[in-house]
């Protein structure tokens, strides 16, 4: 059996995710991996066999995507070559994360998809969503990685084709431990605003994970690191607390270790205001930006809240196996 799985190379979460999963698709079958994207830290320890440009959304320092920067990465003509170039014809099963180009050419070739993601769970009805709707939000979910068939992961079981999140195996074999400090992971951010919000609260220890730096450094009790991530995961292990964007893999993570949780979505990134939704029906505590009116909450959340506690289980084997024996047949 021949397997194409591509992947979302925007932001961390989808190549971390892959990591657990790769493996496994690689005991199913002859396994081809796809990335696109440009927008990741953390590279896969993995030969691929197609590395795209893709559709990528690049992230600013004021809390949301940097539009004039996105359109200067794309190329619509380079997307369609890639869309044209990619023999999805020659697969038994394409499993498709998110990926622009593996699924625009099994729509347009009229190849099999099968979807394996968050964002299939988000788009789900049953899944929680913001008070406010958002139709250019919801379109860019629906269209952006079209696909025949979706599986979603999500911080719930909110469908019966959705599925508790793909937990690391450094993180589930972990043993947590609280050292005082407080991990930081706000890509959408840059440095010189998380440093200005976080000093005003000089009680708290805050290791900051950067993207928009490559040197670390300290500033008061805020200390700056490029993003690593071995170092990465050793924090989230032995950390206290975690404040983060509302992406899926973080927050996951967090819960699956006990750890106090505060997110804060990105702006105008509606996959990021559901996900927020529904951390907050778990009772995680959501701040709609990083800004200095909302020092007392943050200090607040360090002081009194405690963790929300959850059990995920790892079935990513079984729900691979459930896929092929659904669509491919063996």
């Amino acid at each position: 059996m021949k397997i194409l799985y591509a992947i979302q190379g925007t932001g961390n979460g989808h190549l971390s995710r892959a990591r657990d999963i790769i493996p496994i698709l690689q005991q199913k079958g002859n396994l081809d991996i796809l990335v696109s994207g440009i927008q990741a830290d953390v590279d896969l320890p993995y030969e691929l066999a197609y590395r795209f440009n893709g559709l990528s959304f690049i992230f600013g320092k004021k809390g949301g995507v940097d539009l004039f920067k996105t359109y200067q990465k794309s190329s619509l003509r380079n997307l369609y070559k890639e869309i044209q170039s990619l023999p999805v014809e020659n697969y038994d099963l394409v499993l498709n994360d998110f990926e622009p180009v593996s699924a625009w050419a099994c729509k347009w070739k009229n190849k099999t998809c099968i979807g394996l993601s968050h964002q299939a769970a988000v788009i789900n009805k049953k899944s929680p969503k913001p008070v406010s709707y958002d139709f250019i939000g919801q379109t860019i979910l629906h269209q952006y990685a079209p696909v025949t068939t979706a599986y979603g992961f999500h911080f719930d079981l909110y469908d019966d084709n959705i599925y508790h999140p793909v937990i690391r195996k450094p993180i589930r074999e972990a043993e947590p431990s609280d050292q005082g400090f407080y991990t930081v992971y706000l890509p959408a951010y840059g440095d010189e605003k998380i440093i200005e919000v976080l000093s005003k609260i000089p009680e708290v220890e805050w290791r900051v994970f950067s993207k928009h730096s490559k040197i670390a450094y300290q500033q008061q009790n805020v200390s700056i690191q490029p993003i690593n991530n071995e170092l990465f995961i050793d924090h989230l292990i032995n950390c206290k607390g975690i404040l983060c964007g509302a992406g899926f893999e973080t927050p996951a993570e967090a819960l699956y270790l006990k750890k106090k949780l505060l997110v804060i979505p990105m702006t105008g990134q509606y996959e990021q205001q559901c996900n927020a939704a529904a951390l907050a029906e778990m009772g995680v505590p959501v701040i709609p930006r990083l800004e200095n009116k909302y020092v007392d909450t943050i200090l607040h959340w360090t002081k009194n809240l405690n963790s929300v506690h959850t059990n995920y289980t790892n079935n990513t084997e079984s729900i691979i196996d459930m896929i092929i024996e659904k669509h491919v047949g063996i």
